[in-house]
């Protein structure tokens, strides 16, 4: 949820200076005080659902236009910065570089799988795809009867519609992208 904390701060900031507003004057306009407007646009604070909300209400603004990504920025993404959106000790970590977003029409995922481990998913609906590249280790994917080894520095790509299952039976932990597209 990092990505969204930058959006908020550099949309904040780019909708308060091109209104030339003050943070005395977004602070009147949405009841959030000063101090902490400006931990938000410093990403020194998480906003909640209630203040996302009393922002998006005061400046009049769509909840969208101060969540989402400029299209045009170059967005770096570095994993210290993400925490595992699922994280199981001991068996897998799940780490989203760039999750749902409704105007785009692909994801892009990190996981890792200790060794012995696996990860099962379910069917991803019809017209989705999975492009998933191996960086170390061996990934066994599993779906429909069929088992496929990925080696590091190989690819697949597969449809989504049916359950999958993903297992490291080797001896070190595997780490992967995983992209998914859809119609």
């Amino acid at each position: 949820m990092e990505y969204i904390t930058k959006n908020v701060a550099r949309n904040l900031k780019r909708i308060r200076k091109s209104r030339k507003m003050s943070l005395d004057v977004v602070a009147e306009q949405t009841g959030i005080s000063k101090s902490m407007l400006g931990q938000i646009e410093r990403e020194e604070s998480v906003p909640t659902i209630e203040t996302l909300g009393k922002i998006v209400s005061g400046l009049r603004v769509s909840f969208t236009s101060l969540v989402s990504a400029d299209k045009a920025d170059t967005i770096l993404i570095t994993k210290d910065e993400l925490m595992p959106s699922k994280d199981i000790p001991g068996e897998y970590k799940v780490y989203e570089y760039f999750p749902y977003e409704e105007d785009r029409n692909f994801e892009i995922y990190m996981m890792e799988i200790e060794p012995g481990a696996s990860y099962s998913s379910g069917g991803h609906g019809e017209n989705t795809y999975e492009y998933l590249t191996v960086f170390s280790g061996v990934l066994t994917l599993e779906m429909e009867g069929k088992t496929y080894e990925i080696k590091a520095d190989n690819s697949i790509r597969f449809p989504t519609l049916c359950d999958h299952t993903y297992s490291n039976l080797g001896q070190e932990i595997t780490k992967f992208s995983i992209t998914f597209t859809w119609d």
